[in-house]
This record gives C-alpha cells, structure tokens and sequence, in this order.
C-alpha cells in the first residue's frame, strides 16, 4: 500500500515497510506509524527534526504532524531517517524498522524529489523520475549498502542561496529483493514508504 503526507494539505498516510519473519512474500510490506527525520548542521549547531506519525496505522485515529521542515539558506545539512512501527513493542525487533533497512539495505533504497530548486547540492529535483540525477548519499555508514550502491538512510544536503518557503520534499523506500542494481530506479521493487513534507527554507 502506499500513501502520502503533505503537510498543511489534507492526504492520507500509510507507511509500511518489510517484515522480516513474515511468511509470505519477501517483499510483504509491514507497518510503520512514524517517520523522523533529523537534519543535522554538518558546522554544528541544533538540528532540525520532522515527524510524522498515524498512531494506529490504517486505524481511524487521524494523522499528527509536528510542522514543516525548516532550513537555513546556503547551510549544509546531514539528514537521518528514522523509521518506527510504534504498534510494537519497544523491546520487539518489529519496533525499530530502521534496523531492518539497514541491515537489508542491499534489498532497499531511498529514493528523493523536491520542488523551487531548494538544494544547490544535489541540484536538480531529485532522482525518483531518474536515476542519473544528482544526490548525495554520503554523511554516514548507513550512506550506502553492502555493495556500496546508494541505501539513503543518511545522505548530505546545502540549500539553496536562493531558496524559497513552500517547497515539497518527498522520500520514496523502495524495496528491490533481487531487483536493486546499479541502475535500477524507483519504478522496481514495492514501495515501503512514500512521504511528503512541505519545505521553507529562510
């Protein structure tokens, strides 16, 4: 299943990602009620935090968010992405779901979009409408898989000098058992997860 957030615009939220011990397909998706994002100033200073939560997943409860994500102009950011099935219990390996990309992070892969040329580097607009776009994975071990193909649990971002409030930041965790080479894109594979956050960047 997939769903999109948007924040200050109504849109349906449903996160999933792959569970390990499942029995049927590999690829069989399992829930996720929370994203975190953690931009960290790679000069130092506080990070930005984003969240986004469905609290009972495809339940009734309505999503809560915590508010846009807010940078600074012309300053470099590592960004991490946590992934949590909060339905779990906090000491089940079901819980933290970012374990489980980043031990198969040779089956997954982030994949990034983003609107108003908010970033200088990568400049552009991202690679989910291609692969061959520009994007950083780097800033952390969890940059790159195994084979040293792109993972994206961390990756590396400037903003623009020129940068605009309003932008859409979308992150895209495509699951590719058997399918993830170095060319394959964000049309292969189940998708996990598929989020979008507005972006100001002041």
């Amino acid at each position: 299943m997939k769903i999109r957030i948007a924040f200050y615009i109504v849109s349906i939220l449903l996160f999933s990602a792959c569970k390990e011990n499942d029995p049927k397909r590999e690829d069989t998706p399992e829930l996720i009620t929370k994203v975190i994002l953690t931009f960290s100033p790679t000069t130092g200073g506080s990070p930005v935090i984003v969240s986004a939560t469905d609290p009972d997943g495809e339940g009734v409860q309505n999503i809560k968010m915590d508010g846009a994500i807010n940078l600074t102009v012309g300053k470099t950011y590592t960004m991490q992405i946590e992934l949590i099935n909060g339905l779990a219990e906090p000491s089940s390996g079901d819980y933290r779901v970012t374990t489980e990309v980043s031990e198969k992070g040779d089956e997954h892969q982030f994949f990034f979009s983003w609107t108003n040329n908010a970033f200088s580097d990568p400049s552009g607009n991202g690679n989910i409408d291609n692969r061959s776009d520009p994007l950083n994975y780097a800033g952390g071990t969890d940059s790159k898989d195994v084979n040293g193909r792109p993972l994206g649990l961390t990756t590396t971002w400037t903003t623009a000098a020129n940068a605009t409030s309003g932008s859409t930041f979308r992150i895209l965790l495509k699951h590719q058992p058997g399918l993830k080479s170095d060319t394959s894109d964000a049309s292969q594979g189940e998708t996990d997860l598929d989020v979008s956050f507005t972006l100001n960047v002041q």
